[in-house]
């Protein structure tokens, strides 16, 4: 049974290391190529002579594959690697995931004894990258939100100087860094390019998950739509906005004694394991070999991810 895993895992890691290298040594269209070919095919809305980056140009040269409609069942990958602020298509995303799990999983084969947990190892370095993601997708929507603040700040000494909401948001877009000073860029060149404000302030809550960006864009289309002192209104909206962070870290500073019971609680079973693979072997491996230490392995990595479930479910606290 041993040697049909092993084999399997083999076989795994070579079929992924091909994968990848093929992607690697095709590689992609160079962006100019790319901003030329979705230019001349825009049935005459761009021009091949004018090869600057625009949102028509991405739009219609991001086309989903096969590889891409299967992810898609599971997770809108573009979307979310959009959101992490990474210029990198899915397949290629991918293609990443197989080869780091590929190679991790024959580097565990030749170097450990213990080949049967080979598949996992497999498993582990492939999500690699996508926690990875996660997480820089999570710091820079914080980063997004705590610029937020300063951007309606912007946007209401625009609007009492006189200037339209559209130079306001153009403002926003010349003064703010990465990543929200991009978004409000694409949301006023979008306007500009015919698309209504309306539509195109939704199209960024579509791209951005923040809830405060929502009250935001919400304030200015029913403010458009019955009429008010939009200024009074975003000033009101980033009191608000202030008032959560306030709380949020309210809330930071009690929850964090659980934070850390919860790191201690659930790296401590790893770190016996490995302690004890190194003084003793053979009795680590009764887990494996063993028909009732299997149950019990499973038995624990379940209870494991149950009890990190929880603690993540105690210390979130919504505001």
């Amino acid at each position: 049974m041993i040697y049909i895993v092993v084999l399997g895992c083999v076989v795994l890691c070579v079929a992924g290391l091909i994968y990848g290298a093929t992607i690697a040594i095709k590689g992609e269209t160079s962006q100019v190529e790319d901003r030329l070919q979705a230019l001349t095919e825009n049935n005459g809305r761009g021009s091949a002579k004018d090869p600057t980056p625009s949102l028509l140009a991405s739009a219609l040269d991001e086309t989903p594959n096969a590889i891409e409609h299967f992810a898609s069942k599971f997770l809108n990958l573009r979307k979310f690697l959009n959101q992490a602020g990474w210029e990198i298509s899915p397949t290629k995303f991918l293609g990443i995931a197989v080869s780091v799990g590929a190679v991790a999983t024959l580097a565990y084969l030749i170097f450990s004894p213990i080949k049967i947990i080979a598949p996992l190892v497999f498993a582990f370095f492939f999500f690699l990258p996508f926690l990875y993601a996660f997480w820089v997708r999570g710091k820079r929507l914080k980063k997004f939100g705590s610029q937020l603040i300063d951007a309606l700040d912007l946007i209401c000494q625009a609007l009492r100087a006189g200037q339209s909401l559209p130079a306001g948001i153009q403002l926003v877009a010349q003064q703010m860094d990465e990543p929200l000073g991009p978004e409000f860029k694409r949301a006023y060149d979008e306007q500009n390019l015919g698309v209504s404000l309306e539509d195109s302030m939704s199209n960024m809550t579509d791209r951005v998950p923040n809830l405060d960006l929502r009250f935001f864009v919400t304030s200015v289309i029913l403010q458009r739509q019955t009429g008010g002192d939009l200024a009074e209104i975003l000033d009101k909206i980033g009191e608000l906005i202030r008032e959560r962070y306030q709380i949020w870290g309210q809330i930071q500073a009690l929850t964090g004694e659980g934070r850390l019971s919860g790191i201690v609680l659930l790296a401590l079973p790893p770190v016996l394991f490995v302690t004890m693979l190194r003084l003793n072997y053979d009795y680590i491996m009764m887990l494996f070999e063993d028909p009732l230490g299997q149950k019990m392995l499973i038995f624990g990595i379940i209870m494991q991810i149950l009890g990190a479930a929880m603690i993540k479910k105690i210390i979130t606290i919504k505001v």
